[in-house]
């Protein structure tokens, strides 16, 4: 079962890694990455060790700058050695790093990378059991928590270009949700 995933990124995908954490918290996944998790008592190392070793899956988010981080490439020689499912966002150009290379990868350009992003949450949920959906209400603010809508009717959606809808369960208002990442869009 996938609960916790590592997302490896370069400094410079801060926003690209940030769109996925909020994608993954969206449907109740912890993820972790060293670089927005920091301790005064742990090293680099050591919070890059310990978060591949204790997630169940590493997403890596390979834009060039990505693909030259020494950093992302030490985090995929970790992943690969310690034998974790690896995830690459392959941005459009770009060419997989020789230990990942014959993975398949999910493309992306920045104009589409939401749609990358609703290609990793399905994919994860044919490898695991997801039950809860989490949104912030853009009326109110509040959080709820619902369960998630099932793939059929996300596909269903996604060809229809139309968006899933819910009710607030605080301020009772339509709440619209991007089928891709179950954000909410804000009101109008």
């Amino acid at each position: 079962m996938i609960t916790r995933i590592y997302i490896s990124h370069s400094e410079q995908d801060n926003s690209l890694a940030q769109g996925l954490e909020n994608a993954l918290w969206a449907v109740n996944l912890e993820s972790f990455s060293s670089l927005f998790k920091k301790t005064d008592s742990l090293s680099d190392s050591e919070l890059i060790s310990f978060g591949i070793r204790h997630s169940d899956c590493v997403i890596v988010i390979l834009t060039m700058d990505g693909i030259l981080s020494p950093r992302v490439n030490q985090e995929i020689g970790l992943a690969v050695g310690t034998d974790q499912l690896i995830i690459p966002l392959l941005e459009y150009g770009e060419k997989l790093p020789a230990l990942i290379s014959q993975l398949p990868a999910i493309g992306f350009s920045r104009d589409t990378y939401e749609d990358a992003l609703g290609v990793v949450i399905k994919d994860i949920r044919q490898l695991t059991k997801l039950d809860w959906l989490k949104i912030k209400c853009p009326h109110c603010g509040e959080e709820m928590t619902q369960y998630i809508t099932p793939q059929e009717e996300v596909e269903k959606v996604l060809l229809e270009g139309t968006d899933l809808k819910t009710l607030c369960s605080y301020c009772e208002n339509e709440v619209f949700v991007d089928p891709r990442t179950f954000k909410p869009r804000s009101p109008k």
